[in-house]
């Protein structure tokens, strides 16, 4: 496993993000079985909400919750895509599995719901898969990784949430291997600590 741990910017102390394995398993498992129906095509997105508490000294992930993708049927979604997101970053977001809009009904069971066990919506994960190596030509000069892309960082300004986790899967020979990232609203990296699960 890859954990980028970044030094805060700007001379301002960054909390450190705890992320408990179980928490990352799950995303994982959802990630690889997305991962595994990519086509040229297709990228397959894989996005969730992350759940946890603020406190002095961290911010904790306690959770995580996944819900619909609403990319192509909500009317808010599909305005913003044609109006802003495919004429900013490009063609490419056309396609509808390209990119992720939580279902905002979602969105908002899982915030009652949260908030129901003391938890509070810190923010999201999702997936960069190895798209340059198995989309189409012209994604060859354009890899992704555990960083933000242009369109991720429009994203994290405008939802707000004070901790946004890229999470980077390619396969090799059979394997997997990932690399995670923390940023925060303003896409700037925050220190990342994943719990080391048992052996």
């Amino acid at each position: 496993m890859t954990v980028l741990v970044s030094v805060p910017v700007s001379g301002k102390s960054a909390l450190p993000v705890l992320f408990p394995d179980s928490v990352l398993r799950r995303f994982l498992d959802a990630a690889a079985a997305e991962y595994a129906r990519i086509t040229p095509d297709e990228p397959r997105p894989c996005f969730a909400v992350l759940l946890g508490t603020v406190t002095p000294d961290a911010t904790a992930v306690a959770d995580l919750a996944f819900g619909r993708n609403a990319r192509t049927t909500d009317p808010g979604a599909r305005a913003e895509f044609a109006t802003a997101i495919v004429p900013r970053f490009g063609s490419a977001y056309e396609n509808p599995v390209r990119a992720w809009w939580f279902e905002p009904a979602d969105l908002l069971r899982v915030a009652r719901a949260a908030e129901a066990r003391g938890l509070d919506v810190l923010g999201s994960i999702h997936l960069h898969p190895d798209w340059h190596r198995l989309g189409p030509d012209c994604e060859r000069d354009r890899p992704l990784s555990e960083r933000p892309t242009p369109m991720d960082e429009y994203v994290f300004r405008g939802a707000g949430w004070p901790l946004n986790v890229v999470c980077y899967l390619e396969r090799r020979d059979g394997r997997f291997y990932y690399s995670l990232a923390a940023w925060d609203g303003d896409c700037a990296p925050l220190p990342f600590r994943a719990e080391l699960g048992e052996a």
